[in-house]
C-alpha cells in the first residue's frame, strides 16, 4: 500500500513510520521494511521525508551492522536520498536537527564503503551519488572533512553519463563558497595610471599591442576617467546639468567604471580635513548627479534624448545598487525602444535567469552595441546560461523537455564563451570569469572524453579567430588554463587581489584531484553510463540550437502567473521503479494510486480529486485549437479559470499525450464546441 500516494498519505498520518521503523532491525523483515520507507520517500511530500530524516538514525545503524547486505544497503541509501531532498538541500539551512539526525561522519563512511564495493546496483550508485550531492549545499565541512566523497564526486564528473556528470559538477561548485567581496571593480584610477606609468610586463604588453592598445579595457577605462573629471570640472564653470547629462551618456556605454563616485574637495578649517563639497552645485558626489542630469534632459522634451534619460537614471540605480528599480526602468525602456544596447545589459542584473538570459540574446542581436556592451552581454550569456544548464540537466530526466533545455544552454554557453575569449580584450575583467565557465562545462560535457591530466584544457588555442565577428589580427596561443594565469597577472600589475570565486575554488579543487580521484573511483563511475539510451548522452548541437531557439522564442513576462507555483510533488527520483506492481499514474503529478479516477472523454488520462488537475491539462495539450472549449468548459463546470498558458509550458507528459490515439484527437477536433465536450 505504501506504492499509493493517496494510501500512503493516509497510513502515515495513522503512524506508519513508527510501525515500519521496529521491523528495520529485525533480519526477517528488514528488506520488506526498508522497501516500504523508500517508496513512501519516493513520492512523498516534504513532511514525510522531513520525519524519516529524524528516525535515520535507524537506518544508519542497519547500514553498520549488516556491511554485507547489499540489497538492505540500497535501500536505506535510496531511503535517504529521497528524504535530505526537503529535509537538507533547501535554499535556506535546515535545522541543526535533521542534521544532527544524519550522523554524517559515521554515514559517509558508509555510504562509501557500499560504493567502493564490486557488487554495488546501479540504483545504490546514483543514489548515493544523489546523496552526496544534496549534502554539499549545507554540509560542506563535513563533505569536505571525509577526502573520499570529494573524489567520488570528481572522479563522477568523468561518467559516460552526461546527467551524472552535471550533477557532480553542480555539487562540486557548491563545496565552496564565495567570499563576501569576491566581485572585483577597478575603481582606484590612480592605481591603475601608476601600473600603465610603471609599464607592462614584455608578454603582457605584447597582448596589448596585438589586439590594439586604444582598444584595450585598461585604456578605456583611463580615457574615461579622464574625460569624466573634465565633464565635471567644465559643469563646475558653467553649471549646465543638460550638458554635463550628454557627456555622461556618452561615458556611459564605453566601460563599466565610467562613472564612479567622486567629487569636489577642500580643507576643513576647523578640522584640517579634506571633504567633499557641493561647489554651489546641486549634488556634492558626482555619481548622484546621473537622476538630476536625466531630469534636466527630460525637461527639454525631445523625443530622441528619452532614452539617454533612462540610461543616466539606470547607471544611477546600478551604483546605489537598486537593482529591482533598474530592471523595472529597463523594461519600459524597451517598450519604447527595443534596440538600444544598454537596455539590455540593465536586464541581466536582475534575479530572473531566465529572464536575463532571454535579454542577453536579444541585445547581442543589435548592431550598433559598443564593444564593452557587447562583451558584457556575451559574459553575461556565457554566466547565465551555465548556471542554467547545470540546474536543468541536474532537474532533468532523460529525454524531458527540461534535458533538452539543459543541453541547448550548455551549447549556448559554450559557443559564447569561445567567441567572448576570441573578441574581448585581453585586460578585461570578465574574461576569467569566462574562462572558469568554459572549463568547468567542457569537463561536464566531455567527461571521459577529456585525460586525467587534462591536456586538452592546457593545450594551445587553435585559431579562435575564425569565429564569427573575431579581430582576425587576434590569435591567442595560450591554453585555458594559461588564459587563467595572465588574467591573475593583469590583476597583478592592477593592483587588484584576484578574486576567489565559487566557481575559481571548484576548478582549483578540481584540477588538483582530478588524476588521483579519475585513479580511484574511476571503475565506479564507469557504470554510471547504464542508463540505456546511450544516444542522448552526447550534445547533439544542431538539436540543441534549434531547443534554443523554440526558449527564446517563449519570450513573455510572467507578472507572477506561473504555472510552476502550483506544482504538486512529484518522485523525487523518477528513473528508478521501486514497486514491481505498476499503478496508475496521474496524467498531472505522476504519483500512483488505486483510487484515480479516468477520464470519460479520451479513457486516458487518470487524476485526483480535482479534475483539473489531470484531464484539463491534458485535453488542453491534445490540440491548439481546444485553449478556447477548455476555458469555456471549466466556466460552465464550475472549474477554478486561470490565463491559458502556452503549450510548450504545460506539465503534460510526453508519453501520456502520445497515448492519446488518433480517434480521441479527430472526436475532440470534431466537437469544436464547448456544449459537445465530453468531461467526467
Amino acid at each position: 500500500m505504501s506504492a499509493d500516494s493517496i494510501l500512503r498519505n493516509l497510513l502515515f498520518q495513522k503512524s506508519l513510520l513508527a510501525k515500519i521503523l521496529p521491523l528495520v532491525e529485525k533480519d526477517n523483515s528488514r528488506h520488506l521494511a526498508l522497501r516500504a520507507l523508500t517508496t513512501v520517500t519516493h513520492h512523498g511530500g516534504s513532511d514525510i521525508r522531513k520525519e524519516i530524516t529524524l528516525h535515520a538514525p535507524t537506518i544508519v545503524k542497519a547500514l553498520k551492522d549488516y556491511p554485507d547486505d547489499l540489497h538492505a544497503a540500497e535501500l536505506a541509501i535510496c531511503t535517504l536520498a529521497h528524504a535530505v531532498t526537503n529535509s537538507i538541500d533547501e535554499p535556506q539551512r535546515p535545522a541543526a536537527k535533521y542534521i544532527n539526525a544524519l550522523q554524517i561522519p559515521t554515514l559517509l563512511p558508509l555510504v562509501m564503503d557500499f560504493v567502493a564495493n564490486p557488487g554495488a546496483s546501479l540504483p545504490l550508485l546514483h543514489h548515493a551519488l544523489e546523496f552526496c550531492g544534496h549534502l554539499t549545499q549545507h554540509c560542506t565541512h563535513e563533505c569536505l572533512a571525509y577526502p573520499a566523497v570529494v573524489d567520488f564526486l570528481i572522479a563522477s564528473i568523468r561518467s559516460p553519463d552526461l546527467h551524472s556528470r552535471f550533477y557532480a559538477l553542480g555539487a562540486v561548485i557548491r563545496l565552496h563558497k564565495s567570499p563576501p567581496d569576491h566581485e572585483i571593480v577597478f575603481n582606484d584610477p590612480s592605481t591603475l595610471m601608476a601600473a600603465m606609468q610603471r609599464g607592462l610586463p614584455d608578454h603582457l604588453a605584447e597582448l596589448i599591442a596585438n589586439y590594439g592598445i586604444a582598444r584595450c579595457e585598461s585604456t578605456v577605462t583611463l580615457r574615461s576617467v579622464v574625460d569624466y573629471q573634465r565633464a565635471m570640472i567644465e559643469c563646475l564653470h558653467d553649471r549646465n546639468l543638460y550638458k554635463l547629462g550628454l557627456a555622461l551618456a556618452d561615458l556611459i556605454p564605453r566601460n563599466e567604471f565610467s562613472i564612479n563616485e567622486g567629487g569636489f574637495q577642500a580643507v576643513n578649517k576647523r578640522t584640517g580635513q579634506s571633504e567633499f563639497i557641493s561647489a554651489g552645485l546641486p549634488f556634492t558626489m558626482w555619481a548622484d548627479s546621473l537622476p538630476i542630469c536625466a531630469k534636466e534632459i527630460r525637461q527639454r522634451r525631445r523625443p530622441q534624448e528619452e532614452d539617454v534619460a533612462d540610461m543616466l537614471d539606470l547607471k544611477f540605480f546600478v551604483i546605489r545598487s537598486r537593482i529591482p528599480e533598474a530592471i523595472a526602468l529597463a523594461k519600459k525602456s524597451i517598450e519604447r525602444n527595443p534596440k538600444f544596447p544598454y537596455f539590455y545589459y540593465i536586464m541581466t542584473l536582475g534575479s530572473d535567469l531566465e529572464e536575463g538570459l532571454r535579454y542577453a540574446k536579444k541585445g547581442l542581436k543589435i548592431k550598433d552595441a559598443t564593444p564593452f556592451i557587447h562583451h558584457v552581454l556575451l559574459s553575461r550569456a556565457v554566466e547565465i546560461a551555465g548556471n542554467l544548464a547545470i540546474c536543468r540537466i541536474q532537474e532533468s530526466t532523460i529525454g524531458d523537455r527540461k534535458w533538452d533545455e539543459g543541453q541547448a544552454f550548455l551549447s549556448s554557453a559554450l559557443d559564447d564563451a569561445q567567441i567572448y575569449l576570441a573578441q574581448a580584450p585581453p585586460d578585461t575583467r570578465h574574461r576569467k570569469s569566462v574562462v572558469y565557465w568554459y572549463i568547468a562545462l567542457t569537463l561536464a560535457d566531455k567527461g571521459p572524453e577529456l585525460s586525467t591530466d587534462l591536456r586538452e584544457l592546457k593545450a594551445s588555442i587553435a585559431s579562435p579567430g575564425v569565429l564569427r565577428g573575431s579581430p582576425s589580427h587576434f590569435r591567442p596561443s595560450q591554453g585555458y588554463v594559461d588564459q587563467l594565469k595572465i588574467a591573475d597577472e593583469f590583476y597583478a600589475v592592477f593592483g587588484v587581489d584576484p578574486p576567489m570565486s565559487q566557481l575559481c575554488q571548484a576548478q582549483v579543487t578540481i584540477f588538483t584531484r582530478y588524476r588521483s580521484a579519475a585513479e580511484k573511483w574511476g571503475h565506479v563511475v564507469a557504470r554510471l553510463d547504464s542508463t540505456g539510451i546511450d544516444h542522448e548522452h552526447v550534445v547533439q548541437r544542431d538539436k540543441a540550437e534549434d531547443q534554443l531557439a523554440v526558449w527564446l522564442h517563449d519570450f513573455r513576462h510572467r507578472n507572477g502567473d506561473d504555472i510552476d507555483d502550483d506544482l504538486p510533488e512529484r518522485s523525487s527520483h523518477p528513473k528508478w521503479s521501486t514497486n514491481p506492481a505498476e499503478l496508475p499514474q496521474c496524467s498531472w503529478c505522476g504519483n500512483a494510486s488505486a483510487v484515480l479516477r479516468k477520464c470519460a472523454g479520451c479513457a486516458q488520462a487518470r487524476y485526483g480529486a480535482e479534475p483539473r488537475l489531470g484531464v484539463i491539462e491534458n485535453l488542453e495539450s491534445l490540440s491548439p485549437r481546444l485553449g478556447i472549449v477548455i476555458r469555456v468548459a471549466r466556466s460552465q463546470h464550475g472549474l477554478n479559470t486561470r490565463p491559458s498558458a502556452p503549450l510548450a509550458r504545460l506539465r503534460v507528459r510526453p508519453h501520456e499525450a502520445e497515448k492519446q490515439s488518433t480517434s480521441t484527437r479527430e472526436w475532440l477536433d470534431s466537437r469544436f464546441c464547448a456544449t459537445r465536450t465530453t468531461f467526467p
